[in-house]
């Protein structure tokens, strides 16, 4: 066998087969990469190790592979699916702690393991500065909960930075929190129970109104209701046989009540004939005017202070062509390393698209193309009638799909390179395939509030405002426009200052919106984004959940009405708890991949197949 010339494969091969037996998962890949490590599917990322070997670089893939490998030995996804928390920060504890959980349960068995996961923590303790902070509010409160449960737990005193955070938190944590944390000990290995602690620990430190349903609360038993509906039915059916056995042995006396009944009811219908007089000799000044239509379809209950400075604008409006072209380069340039990748992915794409537009034809009939096949029938006996076939519709020629991508500032760099380009192979390949595309971004016009903010001080602060910043919705490519005109359009989003912050509820509506007006049989709405809605000013000044809890409305909506098609692609965080069709990927470059693989199964004529699509959970009957 032939030596390695890099003096780091050994180090490499030796660190794999440890992560696999932690992992306690033989057919785990391992790869060393520059991109952010994690676990797709079965393959681990961890940080590259270069040919000189630092210690830094040791302890960090060391540290980091012992992390994964414990998560994924000590894990269980559908649980903690089950009881995740709906709301942002509260979710960010409960996977603090449900990390701090893995790694101090895995410890237990193995505490060298613990040793590199502190040159972890330490390294990015000290990459984030953590130990030179003066406040508490300069630290996650998720990351210190998770530093203290693991303290807890473990009894091992943290890296230098993390023990500073630590230490600045404590005494808020241990005060509203820390008769729940001292339970932890005991549920470390029972994922479900310390879940549950861990919901009580949220709730403990005020974010209770994050936690969403309860999943221990059984389902609303309507048993006893419709047993005393039933009793009171069947009281009342007893009364009234009741009141008939005594009309039928008092005959004199019934009468005399019909009579009375029969007074009173024309007694009644002369004060209904008075009160209609009085209500139409009411002036039509006093009739109380029409209320305002909501600003939202899905959520009536949904507010906006002002919708003066929102704005629906093209891409080709927000820079000149000669820009345009500039940043149209600049992303071919950044892409260029991924070309060969994406040009096959698009093949792959219409290839499955095109396989399905062969012809199928109905034969038998008795009008349409003439099926030269069965002439010699005729020619064999005259009296035979002749026969005519007629071709099929394919399911998907008259279809329309919109892309539909986060434009915050959180998918600044690869993130928003990747979803360009994807865009960019989208339209063409199903342009080719006679598939229309409409190509949407959506942000806002300004960091922390714009105009409308501004307005809103100037009314005197009135309490629970709605949306406080100015919309922004982009059209990249409309769904007629052809792509040779507008390929310039998706270099804007590489333009600077353009991504800012997410409303993803209202994007969501207006996407929606524009595609029911379509006439196409099929609509189809794909969602690109990177987390939940964020809108600093809006947050600020209403619940914590209010656009979170639109977009679970929105999303309701458009499933309910079935009108269109709706999917969701998360980049690097879980949006599986918003869309019921959705997959995560935890790698830009994986974007290509997913799209090609959503759309080819949304294509496929079997409903059973698309369901199956590889990272996307199944679809639940209505």
């Amino acid at each position: 066998m032939k030596n390695s010339d890099n003096p780091a494969d050994p180090f490499k091969k030796a660190l794999t087969e440890a992560t696999r037996a932690l992992a306690d998962e033989r057919e785990l890949n391992v790869t060393f990469s520059a991109d952010p490590s994690g676990v797709t599917g079965d393959t681990m990322r961890l940080p590259q190790v270069s040919r000189r070997m630092t210690r830094d670089e040791i302890l960090l893939a060391r540290g980091t592979a012992d992390a994964l490998a414990m998560r994924m030995r000590h894990h269980d996804a559908a649980t903690h699916a089950r009881f995740a928390p709906s709301g942002p920060m509260a979710r960010e504890l409960y996977e603090a702690m449900e990390t701090a959980r893995c790694e101090a349960l895995g410890a237990r068995d193995m505490p060298g393991a613990l040793s590199n996961i502190d040159a972890r923590i330490g390294a990015d303790a000290e990459k984030k500065g953590y130990a030179q902070i003066k406040a508490a509010s300069d630290a996650p409160l998720s990351v210190a909960a998770g530093y203290i449960l693991r303290q807890a737990a473990t009894g091992r005193e943290l890296p230098r930075g993390a023990q500073h955070v630590a230490d600045l938190w404590r005494p808020f944590v241990e005060q509203q929190a820390g008769e729940t944390l001292a339970d932890a000990q005991a549920v470390l290995a029972d994922q479900a129970a310390f879940a549950r602690l861990a919901r009580r620990v949220i709730s403990d430190l005020g974010y209770g109104d994050q936690l969403g349903e309860d999943p221990d609360e059984p389902d609303q038993d309507d048993g006893e209701e419709n047993a005393e509906q039933e009793e009171e039915a069947g009281d009342n059916q007893s009364r009234d046989q009741d009141d008939g056995e005594d009309a039928e042995s008092s005959p004199e006396r019934s009468q005399e009540q019909q009579q009375d009944e029969r007074q009173a009811q024309v007694s009644m219908d002369d004060q209904s004939d008075e009160l209609l007089t009085d209500e139409a000799e009411m002036p039509e000044a006093e009739t109380p005017p029409d209320l305002p239509p909501p600003v939202s379809e899905a959520s009536p209950d949904y507010k906006v202070f002002s919708q003066q400075w929102d704005e629906e604008i093209r891409a080709e409006d927000l820079a000149d062509p000669a820009e345009l072209e500039r940043l149209r380069a600049y992303l071919d340039k950044q892409l260029e390393p991924l070309r060969g990748a994406v040009s096959r992915l698009a093949n792959k794409l219409q290839r499955r698209l095109q396989a399905q537009q062969n012809r199928s034809w109905e034969f038998d009939k008795e009008e349409g193309v003439l099926d030269a096949g069965r002439l010699a029938r005729v020619v064999a006996n005259p009296t035979t009638p002749l026969s005519f076939k007629v071709e099929k519709d394919t399911e998907f020629r008259d279809t329309v799909v919109t892309l539909l991508i986060d434009n915050s500032g959180s998918m600044r760099g690869r993130p928003i390179s990747i979803a360009a380009i994807c865009a960019d192979v989208l339209a063409r390949t199903l342009e080719r395939c006679s598939v229309k595309v409409e190509i949407l971004g959506f942000t806002t016009r300004a960091w922390k509030g714009g105009q409308a903010r501004e307005a809103w001080l100037q009314a005197g602060r009135p309490a629970q405002p709605g949306r406080l910043n100015d919309l922004r919705h982009i059209i990249y490519k409309a769904a007629d426009a052809p792509w040779r005109r507008v390929r310039p359009n998706l270099g804007l989003m590489m333009k600077e200052g353009l991504l800012k912050e997410n409303i993803d509820g209202e994007a969501l509506e207006w996407a929606h919106k524009r595609l029911v007006r379509r006439a196409e049989a099929r609509k189809i709405l794909m969602v690109i984004s990177d987390g939940a809605p964020v809108d600093d000013s809006t947050l600020s000044v209403n619940p914590a959940n209010y656009l979170e809890k639109h977009l679970r409305d929105v999303i309701a909506m458009v499933e309910r009405r079935r009108a269109v098609e709706l999917l969701a692609i998360g980049i690097g965080h879980d949006v599986t708890r918003y869309y019921e069709r959705a997959v995560t990927i935890t790698d830009a470059e994986q974007l290509a991949g997913a799209i090609t693989e959503q759309l080819a199964a949304l294509f496929d004529s079997d409903p059973r197949k698309r369901a199956r699509v590889h990272g996307m959970a199944p679809l639940r009957r209505a």
